[in-house]
């Protein structure tokens, strides 16, 4: 199946999403750094459930750009299935917190 669109257009579209998806870099790691902090310095469930939502949807908008750059289908049953290991891990530190 070939592309219609020019060479240049895909280029400029794969530099944007590579662009888009550096950008989202930054919120990831901060969500990453400040989630260990809430959970082993300060045991906050609420700043858990916070920075652990920031990371979900930094990653998730990060494979969005990259697919979209690479025009790509940006919705794939795929990327949810790969959340669910870390999401579980997750759900396992929090839950003597939650459950207590």
């Amino acid at each position: 199946m070939a592309d219609s669109r020019p060479a240049a257009e895909r280029r400029a579209r794969a530099l944007m999403g590579v662009v888009a998806a550096s950008a989202l870099a930054y919120p990831l790691l901060l969500s990453a750094v400040q989630l260990v902090v809430a959970q082993l310095l300060t045991a906050d469930t609420a700043a858990i459930v916070l920075w652990l939502s920031v990371g979900v949807v930094s990653s998730v908008a990060l494979v969005a750009a990259v697919r979209w750059g690479t025009a790509r289908r940006v919705r794939s049953p795929w990327l949810l299935l790969g959340l669910a290991p870390p999401a579980l891990f997750e759900l396992w530190i929090v839950w003597p917190r939650l459950a207590g």
